[in-house]
């Protein structure tokens, strides 16, 4: 085991995970999750069968990654940010066959407590502000805020 796993962390069974990546306490990695090199998961995060998460991945306290969700390398996802994986759920209709895919692109940044409705893709380097809810696909390096959120601005790359 080249990775590091808080006692307190429930990993399943057919779930890969890269070295270097340290999963903290209260987590939970489901059943054929793919989790890149040197990843951090924060305290209290669910990562959800069939999710992927690239290298070098950053996953706050109190966030669900559910099922459809893909991040490439260098994403950063904010504490208690919100995934969904079903665009209108009824708790009486089952509807697993009707996930939609959530891609989030190399080197995002998700801001805390942000709602990501699925089904859209967030663009490489784009920014994600604090408590935003996305509700439609963000451009490449955009950043965006509100709710709705809307693009107000341009993300550089810091180096």
């Amino acid at each position: 085991m080249l990775y590091f796993a808080h006692a307190t962390t429930v990993i399943d069974e057919d779930c890969m995970i890269g070295n270097g990546t340290k999963i903290w306490c209260f987590s939970h990695i489901m059943t054929g999750a793919r989790i890149g090199e040197n990843c951090v998961i924060g305290q209290n995060v669910m990562v959800g069968s069939g999710v992927v998460l690239g290298n070098n991945v950053k996953v706050q306290n109190n966030v669900s990654v559910y099922p459809g969700v893909v991040c490439e390398d260098d994403v950063f996802i904010g504490p208690s940010a919100v995934f969904t994986n079903v665009f209108n759920p009824r708790s009486a209709i089952p509807r697993k066959d009707q996930y939609r895919q959530t891609i989030v692109r190399k080197g995002a940044t998700i801001g805390a407590n942000a709602t990501i409705v699925c089904g859209y893709e967030i663009g490489e380097y784009a920014f994600i502000g604090a408590g935003a809810v996305v509700t439609h696909p963000v451009p490449p390096y955009a950043l965006v805020t509100g709710n709705p959120a809307r693009q107000t601005g341009c993300e550089r790359i810091w180096t």
